[in-house]
């Protein structure tokens, strides 16, 4: 549990979930060097963003499809929380809604958060 521990509250992940991601796709890779790896979702790919010179992937670009359909069009950081349903429902408490969730994404579970003052954000654990 120590190392889960650890890891609350830090930014986890960002992605980009858009109506066409191969555009924005191209978009980011001429205006910031990254370059892209397709990420199968079945009958369509999505892509994981990898920064140049590390080779490390950064983030996602996403296609506004499926289970996507509802998350906003807008970088979204992913911050990682003990507990998501135990955090959305505070979410809501404080005045706060949930645009999407919580559910499964692998291993993980999140939803997407819209705090009080409008502002979104993704909430995460495993």
């Amino acid at each position: 549990m120590g190392d889960k521990q650890n890891q609350i509250g830090k930014i986890a992940w960002q992605d980009l979930t858009v109506n066409n991601a191969d555009d924005i796709r191209d978009f980011y890779s001429k205006v910031t060097g990254w370059q892209t790896e397709a990420h199968s979702m079945g009958d369509y790919n999505d892509y994981d963003v990898i920064a140049p010179g590390s080779g490390e992937v950064v983030a996602g670009i996403c296609h506004a499809r499926g289970e996507n359909a509802n998350i906003p069009a807008q970088w979204l950081i992913y911050i990682t929380v003990d507990d998501v349903a135990a955090s959305a429902a505070k979410c809501e408490e404080l005045g706060g809604k949930i645009l999407d969730g919580p559910r499964k994404m692998g291993k993980f579970t999140f939803c997407v958060i819209q705090d009080p003052a409008g502002a979104i954000a993704g909430i995460i654990s495993s």
